[in-house]
């Protein structure tokens, strides 16, 4: 750092007008003092002042460059999570969720039916794990489905360079615009209040034509109900569909059963009701397809086809959503120029991105937290950032507005990261923001990008950096 020598030379001209015997012992302390009192204002700062005189520069001129961008191949499968429902907002449309399961027989057999026994009834128990997106005090519907098509699984680049392939895909699985066809008539439809603070669970009864067939081939010992992999070229499996006025996606475990209801009469003479268990089978092949309908908004035109939508031109909306594979891209058009100043050494780098406090404890909160995600010149995601030199993945958490009406934020360090940049494997390359892939696969998280009064979204980098 360069030492502000005016700074110096008007100190020293105090020190002469002390006593020579005092000059030895004021001269350290006031040439300290000094060089404080030259130094004191050093900060992180982004407005347009630049004191020349400084060896730690603020700076204002990294331009932020921001997109809403589409990812392909989002895995959604053997999460342990189900969502069903749907949503909409006037800003990015609607979103809604279907999920795709395969049963198995559980521990059915023969032998655990009385040969006497008599049907009673079939129903599909879900139980809900207390995550919802949207406005859950209106009533939802699910529909029951029997799917006509075999679910499998997909590979993604199998065998392809690392770079063709996303970093969140490590082998065959089923992804959230995967669709498989079933019935049009339902097999059974609940209407019901979602507490889901509250609710234990969610019966839907089920056609009795089905459930009776199912009975009549578990008593007979058909070779349908021998095994799961039997069972499924029977019965392709279930799609929860939700209704078209659904106003919430809920959550609900992967410990589904669908229940045949039977009774006996037991060597006492008593009725005895008993129950027959088909459970979720090979977890692999539960999915969520989770399809967005952006019409009439300024993303309606944003697909796989057209997969970037830049701020410009949608009046400076930017925006992420978990399991749609929406993400917001970031880059920084100017940032290597700076990087490779050879005059120039970094100290501090902050990615801040802002969102309106309006969304706090509303229908759609914004996510808890979110990562960044490094992409190549094609748009695919090849690494996460980690925190500064470790190997776990950095998580920005939400923190929340202030008294003084400043928005939520979420804050990034990068100092690691512009190290990175001048890497050959770097050329070209974006940072996408998205929510952790944990929400990524299994929720429907939003976060909207606050902007300013011009319209451009509040993403900003803040360098501090040592002029040499």
């Amino acid at each position: 750092m360069r030492i502000d020598y005016i700074c110096i030379i008007q100190f020293l001209s105090m020190i002469r007008n002390f006593k020579r015997r005092s000059i030895q012992f004021l001269f350290s302390a006031l040439l300290l003092i000094g060089i404080s009192a030259c130094n004191k204002d050093i900060s992180l700062s982004l407005d347009n002042s630049r004191d020349e005189s400084m060896g730690i520069v603020p700076i204002d001129s990294i331009q932020v460059n921001a997109s809403t961008y589409q990812l392909d191949d989002v895995p959604t499968s053997g999460t342990g999570v189900i969502l069903v429902g749907k949503n909409s907002n006037t800003t990015t449309g609607s979103v809604s969720a279907t999920s795709y399961m395969r049963l198995g027989i559980g521990n059915i057999t023969t032998a655990s039916i009385p040969t006497a026994a008599q049907y009673d009834s079939i129903t599909f128990v879900l139980k809900p794990n207390k995550y919802f997106y949207g406005d859950t005090t209106k009533t939802q519907t699910i529909a029951v489905h029997e799917v006509t098509q075999q679910i499998t699984l997909k590979e993604v680049n199998s065998g392809a360079d690392i770079n063709e392939r996303p970093v969140f895909v490590s082998g065959a699985a089923i992804y959230n615009n995967q669709k498989f066809a079933y019935a049009p008539n339902a097999l059974g439809t609940l209407s019901f209040k979602p507490f889901v603070n509250q609710l234990d669970s969610v019966s839907i009864k089920l056609d009795n034509t089905f459930g009776n067939k199912l009975f009549s081939y578990i008593k007979e010992g058909h070779s349908a109900i021998s095994s799961d992999d039997n069972f499924a070229e029977f019965f392709k499996g279930i799609a929860l569909v939700p209704g078209n006025s659904n106003t919430a996606i809920i959550g609900y475990s992967d410990t589904v059963v669908m229940q045949i209801h039977y009774n006996f009469i037991n060597a006492e003479g008593f009725k005895v009701n008993s129950v027959a268990k088909f459970d979720l089978g090979d977890k692999a092949y539960q999915f969520n397809n989770v399809e967005a309908d952006r019409a009439g908004t300024a993303f309606s035109t944003l697909n796989l086809t057209n997969p970037e939508l830049k701020s410009t031109v949608t009046e400076g909306d930017v925006f992420l959503e978990g399991s749609t594979g929406t993400v917001v891209k970031i880059t920084f058009p100017t940032l290597l120029a700076l990087v490779n100043d050879p005059t120039v050494a970094i100290n501090k780098a902050e990615l801040v991105i802002e969102t309106e406090g309006k969304y706090y404890n509303s229908f759609f909160n914004s996510p808890s937290s979110v990562i960044l995600m490094v992409a190549n010149s094609g748009g695919n995601p090849i690494s996460m950032i980690n925190s500064p030199f470790t190997t776990t993945i950095q998580q920005a958490a939400y923190s929340g507005t202030n008294n003084f009406g400043a928005n939520a934020k979420y804050t990034f360090n990068l100092i690691e990261y512009l190290n990175n940049i001048k890497k050959e494997s770097f050329y070209n390359t974006s940072l996408f923001l998205s929510v952790p892939t944990t929400g990524l696969f299994s929720k429907t998280d939003r976060l909207i990008v606050a902007k300013d009064a011009n319209n451009n979204p509040k993403i900003k980098l803040n360098i501090l950096y040592t002029k040499f």
